[in-house]
C-alpha cells in the first residue's frame, strides 16, 4: 500500500515537472473614474516597484525551469478593459526587467467611470484559462470601490472556484489624510465587502492599502504571499 502511494506521488510529481509553469498570476488594476491621474501613476509605479523588490524578484525567478507567468490588465466599466502587459514567463532577470519596463511605459487611456468588478473577474478568469497548463492560477484584483455595474461578483464565485482559480484582492482606501480615523472605518467596510463578495479559494485573502501612497508596500506584501514556490523532491522507492 505504501509503495503504491509512493508510486502515485512520483507520477504526480513527474507530471508537474512537465508543466510549462508553476503559477499563472493575472493582475487586474482598477482605473475607473474614482482613480485620478496621480493615483493612476502611483498604482503603475507601485506595481513596477513591487515586481522589482529584491524578495519578490527572488520568488519570481527561483525556478526558471518552471517559471511564474504574469499578465497585467486594466479595468473599469463593463466594456472598458485593456491588457497593458501581456503574458510573459519569468525565466530570467532580463525578462522580468522587460516586463517592469512595459509597465513603466504605460500611459493612461480614456476610461469610463463605472466599476464593473464582476466583468473584471470574468475577464481575469478568461486570461487565466489561457494558462491552463500551470500548476496554480491566481487572479489578483485591485480596487478602491464596490461594483456598481455588470454582474455581481458574488454570483461568479462558484464558477471561478470550480475552474480552479483563486481570486485575491488588494483594497485601496481613500487618499484623504484629513479624514483621520474615518479612513480606517471606510477601508474596513470595503475590505469586508471584498472578503464576502469577491475573493475565491481556500487560501484566498484580502490585502489593504490605506491609500495609493501605500500601494507599493501593500502590493509587495501581496505578491510575496501569492507567489508559490513549489519544490519537487526526489522520491526513493527503496
Amino acid at each position: 500500500m505504501i509503495r503504491a502511494l509512493i508510486c502515485v506521488m512520483a507520477c504526480a510529481c513527474a507530471s508537474m515537472a512537465d508543466a510549462a509553469c508553476r503559477q499563472a498570476l493575472a493582475l487586474g488594476l482598477d482605473v475607473s473614474g474614482s482613480v485620478d491621474a496621480r493615483e493612476y501613476r502611483l498604482q503603475i509605479k507601485g506595481l513596477a516597484a513591487a515586481f522589482d523588490n529584491v524578495a519578490v524578484r527572488s520568488a519570481l525567478l527561483s525556478a526558471p525551469g518552471a517559471p511564474v507567468s504574469l499578465l497585467v490588465y486594466e479595468w473599469s466599466g463593463p466594456s472598458d478593459q485593456a491588457v497593458i502587459a501581456p503574458w510573459a514567463s519569468m525565466t530570467s532577470g532580463a525578462v522580468l526587467d522587460g516586463f517592469i519596463e512595459t509597465l513603466l511605459q504605460t500611459t493612461r487611456r480614456e476610461a469610463s467611470p463605472g466599476t464593473a468588478l464582476g466583468v473584471a473577474m470574468n475577464l481575469g478568469a478568461y486570461y487565466l484559462d489561457q494558462r491552463s497548463e500551470c500548476w496554480t492560477r491566481t487572479l489578483d484584483i485591485s480596487g478602491d470601490g464596490k461594483s456598481n455595474l455588470g454582474p455581481r461578483p458574488r454570483d461568479l464565485k462558484d464558477a471561478l472556484g470550480a475552474r480552479g482559480i483563486t481570486v485575491n484582492a488588494l483594497v485601496i482606501g481613500a487618499d484623504n489624510p484629513s479624514a483621520g480615523d474615518q479612513r480606517q472605518a471606510e477601508i474596513g467596510a470595503l475590505s469586508s465587502y471584498f472578503r464576502a463578495e469577491v475573493i475565491v479559494g481556500p487560501d484566498a485573502f484580502v490585502e489593504t492599502a490605506l491609500g495609493f501612497d501605500e500601494y507599493e508596500a501593500a502590493m509587495t506584501r501581496k505578491l510575496l504571499r501569492e507567489l508559490e514556490v513549489l519544490a519537487v523532491s526526489d522520491l526513493s522507492l527503496d
